[in-house]
């Protein structure tokens, strides 16, 4: 392969596999700009090559864009905005329902600086709640990504499934494109179920918002940390 791949759909250069990596972020603010159809099936077509157990491939993309997409915007919001959460369901918990440290604190940590970039302060809820509500239009973004997995499958497929989402926005990112993975769609999956006609047989994974990032925004201008390997691994000889 040369040094250099050109993308077939942009003829841009594409970053490598190292800065596509060092580039992904979760984009809080796009732009209405469209992705090509093409381009997010090369997308696809990339991350498909992602690992699975026995090759099973046990992942399925729902691909949101115009009409389609503010029909589950809509939908989504009007869940967000009614004070009956007993309507909706989550088809699993995404989340521990008890934080412990060290996590708790990188997850206080990553919420509190993007709030103190935007001038929110705790006392600030409904300031907070309008920022937590623009999940559900995808921030802007103009392509919506739905991801299901069959229930036949098992754990496994959930870490098979993880490699896939990170191959998209390796993917997205070697493009100049930008996402944000959106597990905040999981509470109200029985709404993206009923929007999307989604098969019972079908668990509703996350969602993820893809486009071109607006860095005239001051939400994308946070650059989340990381622990060096020093902190998480251990090399024994």
């Amino acid at each position: 392969m040369n040094a250099v791949t050109v993308n077939a759909i942009t003829t841009r250069p594409l970053l490598s596999a190292d800065d596509a990596i060092a580039a992904r972020r979760s984009v809080r603010a796009f732009l209405p700009d469209a992705v090509p159809q093409a381009m997010i099936e090369e997308i696809l077509n990339v991350a498909g090559r992602a690992p699975s157990g026995n090759n099973a491939q046990p992942w399925k993309a729902y691909v949101v864009t115009g009409a389609a997409k503010e029909r589950l915007t809509k939908a989504l919001l009007a869940g967000f905005d009614d004070p009956d959460k007993t309507r909706y369901t989550a088809d699993y918990s995404y989340y521990p329902k008890q934080w412990i440290s060290p996590f708790l604190d990188r997850r206080r940590k990553v919420g509190w600086d993007l709030y103190n970039l935007l001038g929110l302060t705790r006392e600030n809820k409904s300031g907070i709640a309008a920022q937590h509500r623009k999940n559900y239009e995808f921030f802007g973004a103009p392509v919506g990504l739905l991801f299901t997995l069959n229930k036949a499958m098992s754990l496994g497929s959930w870490l098979d499934y993880g490699m896939f989402l990170q191959s998209i926005m390796v993917a997205a990112s070697a493009r100049g494109l930008s996402t944000c993975a959106q597990a905040a769609f999981v509470e109200y999956s029985s709404v993206v179920r009923e929007s999307l006609q989604i098969s019972d047989e079908e668990i509703f994974v996350c969602g993820m918002a893809l486009g071109w990032a607006d860095d005239s925004q001051i939400e994308n201008s946070l650059h989340t940390e990381r622990v060096p390997a020093a902190e998480f691994a251990q090399f024994l000889s």
